[in-house]
């Protein structure tokens, strides 16, 4: 059984079209991004198309499954694709790309002090929307290069949709920043007048800063800042290129969630989020949807087959034996108490009915000896089947009831939708099948195991 959506997601059009050259794959943490944006990739260029993966997660499992031992800030060519085309997977290093912004931006002997600075190893590696930030500095320098037709970008996990769009802009902020600027101002000035303005004019701020973060820290930082003094404005520059390349129309969101409130009221936010920014949707990934094979048997019905079962077990079995058993007083003669028996059909629906059982009073000793004990056992099994199959329903309507509520909120979203897997995607194949579900809204291709 799969979750009936409106309007289905079309994922090969999108990745087919020469005009898509960017995929974002974007949404709350641990919804399977990564491994979206993996199988999207792995698609796209048996497709013949060639893609490069940009992802964030440090998960060893994902170089695994594309048969390489371990990512980098440097595309690796992935072996093993079927097709004309290629597939190049790496993972973002935020303190490489930084590093490799001030290389790029500063001559030598600046350079080196920038990169030696306490004050810019400390930023370069935790400041806030630091990794956002390089993320999408990154993607400017992979769009850049027009290497690639497509390129797939994982984004980071996040704690609010927010960061992921409002990272660049904010360290753009933070280094145009009053703060910066007034730091940057006795450098700006120059000679006896900077040094005069820096003795005067500051120090009653430099004895406070001090106080508070240290005489060290602040000298680091206004070393850092007079290095930087060049660069700032590229920094904003590149960070609002990037946003209007997030904006323009070869570039695809895709909002990624599993079937639950939290992960959906998320995405929901986001698709609010993106359409305020006049940024392009493609649609909604929905990860990890229950189904089932037997979806005509409801919760209810699996369950009072179950009692059913419960209860003829009560009736028929006495202590250290299983059977029918007699009545207290009974004759060997009585008549023998129904048993109730499973029936399977090739639907895989499960029917419980009730048989009367018929035999002779010479035949009741043999029957326990030699039927009772599988009886009662193949009922024991049936009846937890029955509640685990009842439970499964139970999942299938709640994620039903809640990709209802986000489909009413945005009917004008398109949705994918990809079963849950049994185990982990470890492998190319794995990544392969996500990527066959995915184009085919969940259901099994045609010619597929």
């Amino acid at each position: 059984m799969t979750l009936d959506v409106s309007a289905p997601l079309e994922i090969d059009p999108l990745i087919d079209n020469p005009a898509t050259r960017i995929i974002v794959c974007c949404g709350a943490g641990g919804v399977g991004k990564t491994t979206t944006a993996a199988a999207l990739g792995v698609r796209a260029a048996e497709r013949g198309r060639k893609v490069v993966v940009l992802t964030i997660d440090p998960a060893r499992r994902l170089a695994q499954s594309m048969g390489i031992d371990s990512l980098d800030n440097i595309p690796r060519r992935v072996k093993g694709i079927e097709g004309e085309g290629e597939l190049h997977a790496m993972m973002l290093d935020m303190k490489r790309t930084f590093d490799e912004i001030v290389e790029a931006h500063a001559d030598g002997e600046r350079s080196r002090a920038i990169l030696e600075n306490p004050f810019y190893q400390s930023l370069s590696a935790g400041f806030a929307g630091t990794q956002e930030y390089m993320a999408m500095e990154k993607l400017g320098q992979l769009r850049a290069r027009d290497e690639w037709d497509l390129i797939v970008v994982d984004t980071p996990p996040s704690r609010s949709a927010l960061d992921f769009l409002d990272a660049p802009k904010r360290l753009g902020s933070f280094l145009d920043g009053k703060f910066i600027k007034l730091l940057m101002a006795p450098a700006k000035m120059g000679g006896r007048a900077g040094m005069k303005f820096l003795n005067v004019g500051m120090s009653m701020m430099t004895g406070t800063l001090g106080k508070l973060l240290g005489g060290q820290l602040l000298r680091d930082v206004q070393t850092f800042v007079a290095a930087m003094d060049s660069m700032f404005g590229g920094f904003r520059t590149r960070a609002d290129a990037t946003y209007r390349l997030l904006q323009a129309p070869g570039t695809a969101f895709l909002v990624v969630a599993a079937p639950e409130r939290d992960a959906l009221r998320e995405a929901a936010y986001f698709v609010e989020r993106l359409a305020a920014e006049e940024m392009p949707l493609a649609g909604l990934v929905l990860n990890r949807v229950h189904g089932s094979g037997a979806a005509r048997l409801s919760a209810e019905r699996a369950l009072a087959a179950a009692e059913n079962l419960d209860e003829g077990r009560i009736v028929d079995q006495e202590p250290g034996k299983t059977g029918v058993r007699d009545a207290p007083g009974a004759s060997p003669e009585s008549p023998p108490v129904p048993k109730i028996t499973v029936q399977h059909t090739p639907m895989q629906k499960t029917t419980v009915q009730k048989t009367t059982v018929e035999h002779s009073p010479e035949d009741h000793e043999a029957a326990l000896d030699h039927d009772g004990q599988g009886d009662h056992t193949t009922e024991l099994l049936t009846a937890g089947l029955l509640r685990l199959h009842a439970e499964r329903m139970q999942v299938l309507a709640r994620e039903q009831r809640t990709r209802d509520r986000f489909t009413a909120l945005h009917p004008e979203v398109a949705v994918a939708q990809v079963p849950a897997l049994p185990g982990d995607v470890h492998d190319l194949a794995g990544l392969r099948a996500i990527g066959d579900r995915l184009a085919t809204d969940g259901r099994t291709p045609a010619g597929a195991a």
